[in-house]
């Protein structure tokens, strides 16, 4: 007895994709649960972000030279402007030196989406940022997510997979580790250190990016496994 093409079992997908998926529905649960802890101002969170925000702040204060160092990584080495910068020159890349047009718009998208997904919800969720009567710092706009942890997330997550895709070298790919893991932490802890957000509004930033990044290199693999 034949069987049509509708009724043939469809092929499973290759582990990467799973891990992918796997990862892009944690991530998402994480990301709906800490959204709705903020959005609804849970005591234990607020109290939580509170306390921290009040020790780093004084820190802040007390130690004017590392106070400068954060305003300098983060407004210069880690600002969401230079991270753009960084991911534009790999488009670039792609685009020269291997005529890779649906990659290099894949990066393009992707990085856009995350604009606008911080944007959007910085908008819906209107959360206030610290204030302090000494404050070491100024942001503008509403707080949640932050926009500097999303942003680093986005685009160092992207630029290890593109790594990843194209076989480097063991070394390279160590640094290119290192560099990522220490600009997208070390980017969320100078927001708090600087008293500019909240410890939830850069945990959601890193949450809402790895999200952004699982959902492209899924796509990516169902695209070009």
């Amino acid at each position: 007895m034949r069987t049509s093409a509708l009724d043939s079992p469809s092929p499973p997908r290759p582990p990467a994709l799973r891990t992918a998926v796997r990862a892009a529905l944690a991530l998402g649960l994480c990301s709906v649960l800490l959204l709705v802890g903020v959005a609804a101002q849970w005591q234990p969170l607020m109290s939580a972000d509170d306390d921290v925000s009040r020790t780093t702040h004084r820190w802040a204060v007390a130690d004017p030279g590392i106070t400068h160092a954060c305003r300098i990584l983060t407004d210069w080495v880690w600002d969401p402007v230079t991270m753009r910068l960084l991911g534009a020159a790999a488009v670039v890349w792609l685009v020269w030196r291997h005529a890779d047009w649906w990659t290099a718009g894949w990066l393009v998208v992707t990085s856009a989406l995350g604009t606008l997904i911080q944007q959007g919800l910085k908008s819906a969720v209107g959360r206030a940022r610290p204030v302090w009567p000494d404050p070491v710092d100024s942001a503008h706009y509403a707080a949640y997510p932050s926009g500097h942890a999303l942003t680093a997330t986005v685009v160092f997550g992207l630029l290890l997979w593109l790594l990843h895709r194209h076989g480097v070298r063991p070394a390279v790919w160590r640094a290119g580790l290192a560099v990522a893991a220490v600009s997208v932490v070390g980017v969320g802890l100078t927001r708090i250190w600087l008293g500019v957000h909240w410890p939830s509004d850069v945990l959601g930033g890193w949450l809402l990016g790895a999200l952004l990044v699982a959902l492209a290199i899924a796509v990516q693999l169902r695209r070009r496994p």
